[in-house]
């Protein structure tokens, strides 16, 4: 009798614990994992509705795309395995290993630089900033290298201090996650105003929105 209630306590603290070990989004899910889904999928071009945070039948359907293009089993479930290919954190853990001053301080560059930006471009002026912290030739943390000295035109103007958008907030914490549309750039300046000829010779990366992505 002793050794089945202790089975039975086992298999419930399993049941407790297991789908608080990974991050699983499906149909009736809310919130932000759900919101960054959706960003996600709609930059690539699965889903064309609104970015409501709500995980309904269009979003399922998008991810049953995603997973089919990506070799996954199409259930339309947002799981371990789909997240990893989304670039999402897919464990209870990491969803908090990115620290939240960072977080705040890189939304509101972002918003500063970029709040009119499509939201892959919202993400890529991220990716430019969490680059040059890889770059042996900037300050090495987030701060040293939007607070160092002409670099962003949104510290110069105040704009840093604006109230920041919830897509900056998620774009940001997507550029943490590893997501970089920029492709390895340290600089970005928009053609329309940029009057630094020196900005104008560095190796084009790639164009998102109003800004080219440069070496």
């Amino acid at each position: 009798m002793k050794r089945i209630i202790t089975a039975l306590i086992i298999s419930a603290a399993l049941a407790i614990c297991t789908p608080c070990a990974y991050a699983l989004s499906k149909i009736g899910s809310t919130g932000s994992e759900v919101t960054n889904i959706q960003s996600r999928l709609k930059a690539w071009g699965y889903y064309s509705y609104s970015v409501d945070g709500i995980y309904g039948w269009r979003t399922a359907e998008a991810v049953k795309s995603f997973q089919r293009k990506h070799g996954l089993t199409a259930d339309g479930v947002c799981g371990p395995a789909t997240l990893a290919k989304i670039g999402l954190p897919t464990g209870s853990s990491s969803s908090s290993s990115s620290n939240s001053s960072d977080v705040e301080l890189l939304a509101r560059i972002i918003n500063g630089e970029a709040r009119g930006e499509p939201y892959t471009g919202q993400v890529a002026v991220g990716a430019v900033v969490l680059n040059r912290v890889r770059s042996s030739s900037f300050p090495n943390t987030i701060a040293g290298v939007i607070y160092q000295s002409g670099a962003f035109t949104a510290v110069s103007d105040g704009q840093i201090n604006a109230a920041v958008t919830s897509s900056c907030y998620s774009a940001a914490r997507d550029a943490l996650n590893g997501w970089d549309p920029t492709g390895g750039a340290i600089y970005y300046y928009n053609p329309a105003t940029a009057t630094s000829s020196w900005i104008w010779s560095r190796p084009v990366i790639t164009q998102i929105g109003k800004h080219v992505f440069c070496k």
